[in-house]
């Protein structure tokens, strides 16, 4: 493009990149305490490092944006700093990918002008995080986010780390840190990993769950040493198992455990020993075919059952062999029916609303015909488990269990395995857990490790009842973290592996991880502007000085007396945190932690003041998958952009959903917010081109619009809601301007009015076109630094602006009466409804709509008697269908006449014949009948 702007064409890369350097020439968001002045603490959740921005991270990041801007031409100090997350495995992975010469990875950086020779450095993580620390810092330039960047930090820089390790002597200070047995994810190419909705350190099963298995032993019966070992969540249904599955194709592997001999799959064996924590002998290899027709020995029971085929048997599953329950699991009922095997199903378990098989009856409930309804099964399976848990009892086949309720004897028929030697317990993730690197993810014992015991009954009543006093937004995200906090248990806190991070103070073998690296950061932006504008050394950040700055204890340390007592300054001037931002995966584990730990740490006048939750891009009607680097289709933001502006991306966010839903990603749409946004450049420059001097009824009418729309701006813009603040600026006010020049509007002082105060309501949202307009206007100052405009009261006239839609309404009326009835009129009769109508409109509402009530009212009063029922129902009907804003002026007294006449000229000019209002009792004789149809707000038009 290379239009000049100055023409009706709107050069948006021009426009953007000149504001954007503005900005930064005038460090026009830098922010400094001012004693007495009110102030704004924002934050988003910093990223992790692991490739470029997408238009996923920058949705939230511009809500973030938003708000700041908002709240700073408000009348605040607004503190918006940014950081970056570079704690765990992100980089590592992304560095082990140019490493092995991941062609996907290199190409996209090609892609983005990178070199080669800057390529080639990326394979070592630590100049992963420093290069896309400094794209990161680019792109958000470039979206015009009003970041004070003195403020940022990145969690593995010195300061940082050492502040980290302060937090968690503090967290040991109060008892909060526990050493104990732990079962945790485990990559065998890159260590412990994260397991949560973040997805920070894997690519794939963010919403896995571990859970509890029991493994049994099913021992040959010929020879019983040999362990086919079952992994099962339903230990108690061994007195139902009829027979056991292999898949015939899977080569299996006999593994020596202690003095037992083990058949197990591959994976099976692997994870035996991440949880065993010992390697295990193979003794040989042997086909699942070569197993069938074997019979095994179920524990307990002492019966001898046969071992099927069953390709259905997934080797990445438990241990690759199935014990089948065919009674009571949907699954294995429908197994035994397609493979036809003579097996007859054995009831165990009594439960109200099913026969003796509830298998059966919940395979022909969901109409499963085959195991290919895998949704179905689902579906059976869980209906079958919670009904049996929870209602069922065990049936007199079930020897010493007999009579229990199943949930009591889930776990009783546990213990008594385990005491026998005949199961040991098993975790496995509820869905596939993938690491970056590419990696399946394991579950490992780990005998040592360090927890962080957020059990602590002391610390939840403190944050639940802390909690009550936020802000969440939306309401129900709090809920969530509330129910997050209720249910948290002892997190580990502290992994052993080859990934960036903080060493832990008490044993420095140690890296804390990601989640709990990131909970009091907030805290440290402040000090991070004395360290990155040289005012103190990272070496000098020693407990002594975050006790002083973030406590208030001891004093300030020798030499360095000033700095730390500016410091502790400002962190009381700027904490707490007002708004802390970050999409929807951080209900359940980020904000609850974050909360927590200043609850721990802090003192309570420092602790978060709001939390605001933004949901996820998605990427199809389809799928609804979060947009991801990692699973690919996210390009980076600012090249999208360069393509479509960067205004109009925000505009897109801001009001295509509420930033409390799933937003599909779509070109199309994005097109269309890029033509608004030079659809409105255009519609400025014919509003500022206006130059007449007359005033007239549609001057106070668009003077009065644009104060009600500042009202309503406002009063969501306080609230946090974007998007309805949004489709006020760029739609209703874009509406009101059009209306204004369709109905002959011309003054130029009302344009000016109505300009200033509509680029001022635009700027937190479009920022680059509002200051491009405030120049236009001839201002020299920024309108992103200028007050948001405040409603003049005295301006807002409901006369005018009822008036001028009642006259709207009547013209459209009338023209579609001309247009059935093909008439082409002289004279136009308008006849204003008489007073006792108005009146008996506002008593429907006095009586609650009550008809007959109000209809024996005007009867009593003396109005025509067959007359008076019609209209009270026809007033019913006009209640329902008419705006809302039009029947509050009628209750507060407002009646048409007045300004139809007012403005008879217009609709005259409009309509093309004379015009006539009279009162419906002034009518024509032979306009009578017609006339008495008149109501409030809807005259009777009579055509001459």
């Amino acid at each position: 493009m290379t239009m000049n702007n100055t023409s009706n064409e709107y050069n948006f890369v021009e426009v953007e990149r000149k504001w954007q350097k503005r900005w930064e020439e005038a460090r026009a968001f830098e922010a400094e305490p001012i004693e007495g002045k009110k102030k704004f603490f924002i934050i988003f959740a910093y990223p992790g490092i692991s490739g470029y921005l997408h238009v996923g991270h920058m949705r939230g990041y511009t809500y973030a944006d938003v708000i700041a801007r908002y709240m700073r031409m408000r009348g605040y100090n607004v503190l918006f700093p940014a950081g970056f997350h570079a704690s765990g495995l992100p980089s590592v992975g992304f560095a082990k990918k140019i490493e092995r010469g991941d062609p996907a990875t290199i190409a996209i950086l090609k892609e983005n002008g990178v070199p080669d020779d800057v390529i080639e450095k990326l394979k070592d993580p630590y100049e992963v995080v420093n290069f896309f620390r400094d794209i990161y810092i680019d792109e958000w330039k470039k979206f015009g986010f009003s970041i004070d960047f003195r403020y940022t930090l990145c969690s593995i820089d010195p300061g940082y780390q050492r502040f980290i390790q302060w937090q968690f002597r503090k967290l040991h200070e109060k008892g909060l840190l526990v050493k104990k047995q732990h079962y945790a994810p485990y990559c065998p190419r890159c260590g412990p990993v994260a397991v949560d909705p973040s997805e920070t350190d894997i690519s794939k099963g963010g919403n896995a769950e571990i859970l509890d298995f029991l493994i049994i032993k099913f021992r040959d019966a010929e020879d019983k040493s040999l362990v086919y070992p079952a992994a099962t969540l339903r230990p108690e249904t061994i007195f139902g198992v009829t027979n056991m599955w292999v898949n015939p194709d899977v080569e299996y592997l006999v593994v020596k455990i202690d003095n037992e001999r083990w058949i197990l799959s591959e994976e099976g064996k692997r994870k035996l020993e991440f949880q065993l924590g010992r390697e295990l002998e193979i003794e040989c290899r042997i086909k699942g075919e070569n197993l069938v027709g074997r019979r095994v020995i179920a524990p307990l029971i002492n019966r001898a059952v046969p071992v099927y085929p069953a390709k259905f048997v997934d080797p990445l599953v438990g241990t690759g062999i199935v014990m089948s329950v065919p009674g009571h699991a949907p699954y294995d009922w429908i197994a035994l029916k397609d493979l036809g095997m003579p097996v007859e199903p054995i009831s165990i378990i009594k439960v109200e609303g099913f026969s003796e098989l509830p298998a059966k009856d919940a395979c022909e409930m969901f109409r499963v015909k085959s195991q290919e309804d895998r949704d179905g099964l689902e579906e059976a399976t869980k209906e079958v488990y919670k009904k049996e848990y929870h209602r069922g009892v065990m049936k007199e086949n079930c020897g010493e269990f007999a009579g229990m309720k199943v949930s009591e004897a889930k776990e009783r028929v546990k213990e008594k395995l385990i005491s026998i030697g005949e199961a040991i317990n098993f975790k496995e993730f509820s869905e596939e857990v993938i690491c970056r690197c590419g990696s399946r993810v394991y579950i490992k014992l780990v005998p040592d490790q360090w927890f962080i015991k957020y059990s602590d009954p002391e610390l939840k009543k403190k944050t639940l009842d802390h909690m009550n006093k936020m802000v969440f937004y939306p309401k129900h995200a709090g809920d969530t973290i509330k129910a997050a906090v209720e249910w948290y248990d002892d997190r580990a806190c502290v992994r052993k592996g080859r990934w960036l991070g903080t060493k832990f103070p008490l044993d420095e073998t140690w890296i804390i991880e990601p989640i709990s690296d990131s909970t009091l950061y907030p805290a440290y932006y402040i000090v991070s502007k004395y360290v990155n504008l040289g005012l103190i050394k990272e070496e000098d950040l020693d407990d002594e000085v975050f006790d002083y700055v973030f406590l208030g204890r001891g004093l300030p340390k020798k030499g360095l007396e000033s700095v730390i007592e500016s410091m502790r300054k400002e962190f009381l001037y700027w904490y707490p945190v007002d708004i802390n931002l970050g999409g929807k995966e951080h209900m359940t584990v980020h904000f609850p932690v974050y909360i927590m730990n200043h609850v721990a740490i802090l003192a309570n006048e420092h602790w978060p003041r709001g939390i605001f939750v933004n949901w996820w891009v998605v990427q199809s009607k389809v799928s609804k998958e979060k947009l991801s680097k990692s699973k690919g289709g996210a390009e980076p933001a600012p090249k999208i952009g360069e393509r479509y502006g960067i205004d109009a991306i925000r505009l897109y966010y801001c009001h295509e959903a509420s930033p409390h839903d799933d937003m599909e990603w779509s070109f199309d749409k994005l097109e269309n917010y890029s033509k608004r946004i030079r659809y409105i450049w255009n519609l400025f420059h014919r509003l500022l081109a206006l130059d007449g001097s007359d005033i007239k009824f549609i001057d106070h009418w668009l003077i009065s619009k644009i104060n009600s729309r500042i009202k309503a701006v406002l009063s969501y813009l306080d609230k946090f809601d974007i998007r309805s603040a949004a489709s006020e600026i760029f739609y209703g006010i874009v509406d009101d301007i059009e209306y204004y020049l369709k109905e002959g509007g011309n003054n130029k002082e009302t344009a000016r009015y109505v300009l200033e105060r509509w680029v001022k309501l635009m700027a937190p949202i479009t920022p680059h076109i509002a200051e491009e307009f405030w120049s236009l206007l001839g201002k020299e100052t920024f309108v992103s630094l200028e007050n948001y405009p405040e409603p003049e009261e005295e301006k807002i006239s409901k006369y005018v602006e009822v008036g001028e839609e009642i006259i709207k309404r009547l013209v459209e009326d009338v023209k579609e009466i001309i247009r059935v009835t093909g008439i082409i009129p002289k004279k136009v009769y308008i006849y204003i409804a008489e007073d006792w109508k108005y009146d008996a409109f506002r008593a429907l509402y006095r009586e609650n709509f009550n008809v007959g009530s109000v209809i024996k009212e005007f009867i009593a009063k003396g109005y025509d008697k067959k007359l008076v029922p019609k209209v009270v129902q026809d007033l019913r009907r006009l209640a329902f269908d008419v705006p809302e804003r039009l029947i509050e002026s009628i209750l507060e007294g407002f009646k048409e006449e007045k300004v139809l006449k007012e403005e008879i000229e217009r609709i005259v000019q409009k309509i093309g014949a004379e015009i006539i209002v009279l009162s419906e009792r002034d009518s024509k004789e032979e306009h009578k009948q017609k006339a008495t149809r008149a109501l409030p707000l809807k005259p009777a038009i009579v055509l001459e």
